[in-house]
């Protein structure tokens, strides 16, 4: 059964793009959302933001996916995910922004 994840894409008025993810990011559904982050950071070429404001739960495959740009990662998460992107060392590769 796959968990329910709703991607949405969507650019800052600088141009810098933004993938807004819903609901769970876990091994059901992590190809697709790894898909979208690779889409949206090869759109922008440079800085990609990954609003995950409206995650409720994110697994390690979600995380290796953000790895993967953690260098040009602009995060934003709620509160609950900052020991999950503290402990993982992601927090220290990207930026973060708790909301």
């Amino acid at each position: 059964m796959t968990t329910p994840l709703t991607l949405t894409d969507q650019r800052r008025s600088d141009g810098t793009p933004v993938l807004v993810a819903e609901g769970e990011i876990d091994m059901s559904n992590v190809g697709e959302f790894r898909t979208a982050v690779d889409r949206a950071a090869t759109a922008g070429g440079g800085r990609l933001v990954v609003d995950l404001t409206a995650v409720d739960y994110l697994d390690s495959a979600g995380l290796a996916a953000l790895f993967a740009h953690a260098d040009r990662l602009e995060l934003i998460a709620p509160p609950l995910l900052d020991p999950v992107l503290t402990v993982s060392g992601l927090a220290d590769l990207a930026t973060v922004r708790i909301t």
